[in-house]
């Protein structure tokens, strides 16, 4: 390896790839989970979502106008609230065309949204009952170019005035593409009829699942079946678990990888037998057995994919890092992952090894001399 130092530098690469490849797939569904973990924690788990279904005709279904008030009346319940879809849409001024919508819905909202969500306004304030202006939701305000309050945006054919924009709200998406209104200022410019299209409720931690189980039938009495009752951290999970899911393909190039990176080191090895065959005959003729043959080029070969091993799990940590930094997440490499790396770097050297350190033992010391 001394005397050689980019054929060993080459040979341990495809081994060090390999297990960067291990070490990253392992590290970064890690980081995910712990943000998802901390993310939840900080969010809650708590809030449960109502929204309308089908009626057996097939016919979108409504809630009650009193569905809000109903929910309040849960006992474990600590808060409620709802928005309402007005069917107008928003424009970031009147020359752009009617069907330019850029995806946003404009969503009657009630005073204490905010605050049964527990999201935060990034510039401005929020909507009280006398507020006749408009929030944004974050990606609407991207969408739309308005990054702060003051500016006006073109909504059924009149202007309204921006009084806030909101953080992001990973537990209601729905919230972000949207711009609200007030409840009274939608009934009043835009003809609302006051019946929610989402009730948004904060129930005990206890009381979860009890509550989940009575909200529709308590919504709307006379058809439970028409409300769809879902638990927003439950599908934040399983989008998190939808981007992490090409971990097992990552995993797979990683084996590849490894299984390409023993190749070059049996190659290594075999190559260094043919080449060192008069060392072999002077030290077996000097007394050396075969034994210890063997066990001087098995030694070399698991040192070569000890070392790839090692660099290969720095190359992964700093991988799992970088990408953990550009997604705002935590780092997080088990520990498992690094000892397992090197282990597997060694087991692999080993294996790869074999065959020419049987092959150095069994050449007989004329043969080699010869």
């Amino acid at each position: 390896m001394r005397t050689r130092p980019l054929r060993a530098v080459l040979s341990a690469l495809g081994i060090a790839i390999g297990i960067a490849a291990v070490v990253a797939v392992v590290g970064i569904p890690a980081s995910s989970q712990r943000a998802l973990q901390d993310q939840l924690q900080r969010l809650g788990t708590n809030l449960l979502q109502a929204q309308p279904g089908q009626t057996f005709g097939g016919a979108d279904a409504k809630l009650p106008v009193t569905a809000v008030p109903m929910a309040q009346r849960i006992g474990p319940v600590t808060a409620a609230s709802g928005t309402g879809k007005t069917g107008q849409t928003v424009r970031r001024n009147d020359r752009v065309p009617a069907d330019e919508t850029s995806g946003l819905a404009v969503l009657a909202a009630r005073p204490d949204l905010l605050d049964v969500l527990e999201g935060e306004v990034e510039n401005g304030r929020f909507l009280d009952g006398e507020t006749p202006g408009v929030v944004l939701g974050s990606v609407a305000a991207t969408r739309l170019g308005i990054d702060r309050p003051g500016r006006q945006v073109w909504i059924g054919g009149k202007w309204f005035t921006v009084v806030g924009v909101l953080r992001p709200m990973p537990l209601s998406p729905e919230i972000e593409r949207s711009v609200l209104v007030g409840w009274t200022t939608a009934e009043r410019e835009f003809g609302f009829d006051g019946h929610p299209s989402t009730v948004y409720v904060r129930a005990a931690d206890a009381a979860v699942e009890a509550v989940r189980a009575v909200l529709g039938r308590t919504l709307n009495p006379e058809q439970p079946n028409e409300v769809d009752v879902a638990r927003p951290s439950e599908a934040l999970a399983a989008k998190r678990l939808t981007e992490s899911s090409f971990s097992a393909l990552f995993l797979g190039l990683g084996g590849v990888a490894l299984l390409v990176g023993g190749v070059g080191v049996a190659n290594t090895m075999v190559i260094s037998v043919l080449e060192r065959r008069r060392e072999i005959g002077l030290r077996r003729a000097l007394g050396a057995t075969r034994r210890q043959v063997r066990g001087q080029f098995l030694a070399e070969s698991v040192l070569l994919s000890g070392l790839g091993g090692l660099v290969g799990v720095l190359v992964g940590v700093a991988v799992t890092a970088g990408y953990a930094a550009s997604r705002q997440w935590p780092a997080v490499v088990p520990v498992p992952a690094l000892l397992g790396g090197v282990v597997v770097a060694m087991v692999v050297g080993a294996v790869a090894g074999a065959y020419p350190a049987m092959r150095a033992a069994r050449l007989a010391p004329t043969e080699a001399l010869a």
